[in-house]
């Protein structure tokens, strides 16, 4: 409300009484006045004018002062505005009636002039403090609203970069996250021939591809407890058995390694594309922690982590490639093709297999 001025409705039956008030607040430069003498009319002339105070005659045709007070309480715009019921005479009951109803005030019509432009103040100024402190309530809420999604939004970001336990951990201000996991089953999955690929498509359709391979694969994680540690290009990397270790992190990489196979050959059908899948996997030790301050990176290293790339980039499309620790824990309840004997740098020759089902 722009208007400092106090907005006085003045609701009665009787044009003299609304012309007597007029001349009373006349003189008064800081008092806008309006009168209503219909009992139909007076929401939609009071929710237009907008009073700061309503004078309210006790009895009107059809309708007695009660009913008005009850009126004005019960709609959203005009529940709080000061109602001073005017009276020919004093009447305690109907007074604590009307009091009780939700009236502010009750005057003997006419009052005095002075009486009355006091009441109107006291009263318009009491409503103008409420209206404010409403909207500072208001932008206080909206405040904390805004504040509310937008450390939600942060929350989803974080969450889409870290895993849960982490994005906790840093939340809760630990500054240095390094930890050792003896057991764990890291995974490296690469798109063969993508490079070629990307050469002789649009740009949109490239990144569309990307988007729904990666977005399957991350459903697959979520659904097998799995953690997607990074893409890099048209690399996935993720991995089982940290940050909450789990013993059978072997068997949930594998499960997720054979539906990682079946999905992509879906995608790619669906494409009409010619493009296989080539997959790693190693188990064994590994230290994990976050590295970054403006942009947070949650990445593995150590030889179960080189061991997995190798057996990755030195594996055959549609072939999931595992090494000896992690045929070592799935024996039994997978099974297996050997391949032999494969050059791994710095590792020199590992007996290597290819993961081709459950038993």
């Amino acid at each position: 409300m722009t208007d400092h001025r106090h907005r006085v409705l003045l609701v009665d039956d009787q044009a003299m009484i609304g012309e007597a008030v007029r001349r009373l607040l006349a003189s008064e430069p800081d008092i806008a006045f309006e009168f209503c003498r219909s009992a139909d009319t007076v929401i939609s002339v009071a929710t237009a004018f907008q009073p700061t105070v309503i004078l309210q005659d006790l009895v009107m045709p059809g309708v007695d002062g009660l009913d008005m007070v009850r009126r004005f309480r019960a709609n959203a715009a005009l529940a709080e505005v000061p109602v001073i019921v005017l009276s020919a005479r004093e009447e305690p009951v109907i007074k604590a009636r009307l009091l009780d109803a939700g009236a502010s005030d009750y005057l003997v019509k006419l009052p005095d002039r002075v009486e009355l432009i006091a009441r109107i103040r006291v009263h318009s100024d009491g409503y103008r403090r409420l209206l404010e402190r409403n909207s500072a309530f208001a932008a206080l809420e909206q405040s904390h609203a805004d504040l509310k999604r937008e450390r939600e939004k942060s929350e989803r970001l974080l969450l889409s970069i870290l895993p849960a336990k982490i994005a906790e951990r840093l939340k809760d201000g630990e500054m240095t996250i390094a930890e050792s996991f003896p057991e764990v089953t890291v995974l490296f999955a690469d798109l063969c021939g993508f490079t070629e690929f990307s050469e002789k498509v649009d740009p949109q359709d490239l990144v569309g591809l990307l988007d729904e391979i990666f977005s399957t694969f991350d459903h697959l994680a979520n659904a097998h407890g799995v953690e997607k540690i990074k893409t890099i290009g048209d690399a996935y990397m993720a991995v089982a058995g940290l940050p909450v270790p789990r013993p059978d992190h072997a068997e949930a990489m594998a499960v997720m390694a054979i539906g990682m196979q079946e999905a992509f050959r879906g995608v790619i059908r669906s494409r009409g594309l010619s493009m296989e899948l080539r997959i790693g996997m190693s188990s064994g030790r590994v230290t994990a922690g976050v590295i970054g301050r403006q942009k947070f990176t949650y990445d593995l290293w150590g030889d179960t982590v080189n061991v997995a790339s190798r057996m990755e980039s030195q594996g055959e499309p549609s072939r999931i490639q595992v090494s000896p620790a992690t045929r070592a824990l799935l024996n039994g309840r997978f099974r297996f093709a050997d391949r032999g004997e494969v050059p791994i740098k710095g590792r020199g020759n590992l007996f290597t297999s290819y993961l081709l089902g459950r038993v």
